[in-house]
């Protein structure tokens, strides 16, 4: 009888643990921004500091005019300058869609129009792994980049936006 009871109080002692714990997620306020919406974009300025070890400082989203893609110079890199918007690639918690910015034939800028942000965990993963990602794109002037550990699904459908986006630019 005495087993009995001590193993419904163990038992009984991690609900409330994990009641308490479940508690404390949801009240930890994040600076995250909402999801944006069909004609406002979020644009990831701030890129990871490189050698430290910090992670990156998070960056306030820019609202910025959306709209397709807007051709204008002549190209003096790989890319014809504007503005492509790739297509949705599903990131398993959600979809990631991105936006190139090309001016001097050169990728400038990477804006994600879509990421999944409605779960803890999401917005945890996407606040580390989209500003490596759009490093990485800028360096690497493509949307060959490294899948960032952690955050793989993320990772590959930047890639798929990224590369619909960028074949527009061509």
């Amino acid at each position: 009888m005495k087993k009995i009871l001590l193993s419904m109080f163990v038992v009984g002692l991690f609900i409330i643990n994990g009641l308490l714990r479940q508690e404390d997620i949801n009240s930890t306020p994040l600076n995250i921004p909402p999801q944006p919406q069909q004609n406002t974009t979020n644009i990831m300025t701030t890129p990871p500091t490189s050698g430290s070890g910090n992670p990156p400082s998070q960056s306030t989203p820019t609202p910025l005019q959306s709209g397709g893609s807007t051709n204008s110079s002549t190209p003096h890199g790989q890319y014809k300058d504007g503005t492509y918007t790739g297509s949705v690639a599903d990131a398993f918690y959600g979809n990631i869609q991105v936006q190139a910015v090309i001016s001097g034939g050169r990728i400038v800028d990477v804006i994600f129009l879509q990421y999944p942000n409605d779960r803890s965990t999401s917005i945890a993963i996407n606040t580390q792994a989209m500003p490596y990602l759009k490093q990485e794109a800028l360096q690497a002037q493509s949307a060959a980049v490294d899948i960032v550990s952690g955050a793989s699904d993320t990772s590959q459908a930047f890639q798929q936006s990224l590369a619909s986006a960028l074949s527009q630019a061509h």
